[in-house]
């Protein structure tokens, strides 16, 4: 054995043994929340990775689930860190519990404790692959953010790897436990509006070339690993890709991400939003686990959209699902006996004696773009205060939690997520080609194209050292 590869194994003995000891040190016999008393076999606990203003509110959401702990941050930004660690420390001791949360800035360490059951995967979408692969791989359950790649050979591989190690995993596409959504799914299902034709999904636009000025990294950010595998040159830190932070005076992000809107980084609204509105259409239609055939993109030989077609027959269109809103995501979907609207607290029937009342909710009102930043700000507001959250996801972490001790799977399992994120991708593809783009979901082949083949968004090659 090399002097490197001793060094290795003792580090690793550290840092298991080490992990080991702090059961001791912030585990309490029991927990009792909300009166109800948690057994140490029934305790699950997480680590995080990824700590922006998603992980933040996810965190919330983990903290209503009764017998979790929280042993574990990580990210590539240290003041995210330490924001977390007070966060969770805070929280802890209102519970009851020693108030210890350990801070790292690579994940893999944080993978190498043998105290924690399960992580969250709340990076940016680019990092996702690796590191719920290497979470599964390490024995941990995941809750990994949408869409569940970045790339097509991405979701393949998640897949592959999750079933290899017997993991489960939930993807964070909350609207699969929200009611009005579930009720729309049964709805469709069930026959109540006929023979579905057509699916007006609105979603938004696909992400455009990155364009930030390039500007200086900060101390607290390492910006060389949020690049992670990324291998795009044009790519250098501004901080739209980072929104930075304050932790004393305490200060949040002003804006979401934007390495999402970018070719380079992320998947624009396609992915974004597709995570969710394509996920629930395809779940109405029985296309979990599979796709589309056909994806024409928006004006191709005069095509008014972007669409996907089903070898079912049924055509789904990136559109407008309200005329009056042409901005607003949601879904449509149009039978030969009638038509189903769904959207967050909306849903929307021909016949509305099919639609309980608590589910009905108020149809979205048209905002100004005024009325927009206002209400944005006052999002922010509310959530700096601790309050508010732009996405209600507590019954999806519980799921996830009870599927995590009972090993059945989530409502939202991975292979449901590479399917969705699969569609997505395909979406960016024909857009991105100018002309169609042929699928089969049963090999996952593009055929004989060898312009799709060769995709970035079917997979590119890492950086550096980095592999899938």
């Amino acid at each position: 054995m090399s002097q490197k590869e001793s060094s290795q194994l003792n580090r690793r003995k550290f840092l298991g043994l080490s992990a080991l000891g702090l059961t001791g040190l912030t585990v309490l016999p029991s927990w009792v929340i909300d009166g109800v008393k948690i057994a140490p076999s029934d305790r699950v606990t997480m680590g995080f990775i990824g700590l922006g203003q998603q992980g933040m509110n996810d965190f919330a959401s983990f903290a209503s689930v009764p017998g979790l702990q929280v042993a574990a941050c990580c990210d590539v930004d240290t003041m995210k860190t330490e924001r977390f660690k007070r966060k969770v420390q805070e929280w802890q001791e209102s519970k009851g519990v020693a108030a210890r949360c350990d801070k790292y800035e690579r994940y893999e360490e944080m993978l190498e404790r043998k105290d924690i059951d399960a992580v969250e995967v709340c990076s940016p979408d680019h990092w996702h692959a690796l590191m719920t692969i290497h979470a599964c791989q390490a024995g941990k359950d995941v809750y990994v953010q949408k869409p569940l790649s970045f790339t097509i050979t991405e979701a393949q591989k998640m897949v592959r790897v999750a079933n290899d190690n017997k993991r489960i995993v939930q993807v964070g596409s909350q609207q699969r436990s929200s009611a009005e959504f579930q009720k729309a799914i049964e709805l469709v299902q069930a026959g109540a509006i006929g023979h579905i034709d057509k699916i007006y999904a609105k979603v938004g636009a696909p992400p455009t070339p990155l364009d930030l000025p390039e500007q200086a990294v900060p101390g607290n950010l390492n910006f060389n690993l949020w690049m992670g595998p990324l291998n795009d040159p044009k790519i250098h830190y501004h901080p739209d890709l980072c929104p930075p932070i304050s932790v004393d005076p305490p200060e949040r992000e002003k804006l979401w991400g934007a390495w999402r809107w970018y070719r380079e980084t992320g998947n624009g609204f396609t992915a974004d939003w597709g995570a969710h509105m394509f996920d629930i259409a395809q779940a109405a239609i029985g296309m979990d686990g599979s796709g589309p055939s056909e994806i024409i993109p928006k004006g191709y030989n005069g095509q008014e959209y972007l669409t996907f077609k089903y070898q079912s027959g049924v055509v789904m269109t990136e559109q407008a699902y309200l005329e009056d809103m042409p901005d607003a995501q949601g879904i449509k979907f149009i039978g030969d006996k009638g038509w189903i609207e769904v959207a967050r607290g909306y849903l929307a029937c021909s016949d509305s004696s099919l639609v309980p009342e608590k589910l009905a909710g108020r149809r979205p009102k048209n905002l100004t773009p005024e009325e927009r930043k206002k209400m944005y700000e006052e999002m922010m507001k509310a959530q700096a205060k601790g309050g508010g959250s732009f996405e209600i996801s507590s019954p999806h972490m519980e799921n996830f939690i009870d599927s995590v001790r009972s090993r059945q799977k989530p409502i939202a399992p991975i292979e449901v997520g590479a399917s969705t994120a699969i569609a997505c991708c395909l979406g960016n593809m024909a857009t991105e080609l100018e002309r169609p783009v042929n699928w089969n979901p049963a090999t996952q082949s593009f055929g004989e194209d060898k312009e799709a083949w060769n995709h970035r968004l079917y997979h590119y090659k890492y950086r550096g050292s980095y592999k899938l």
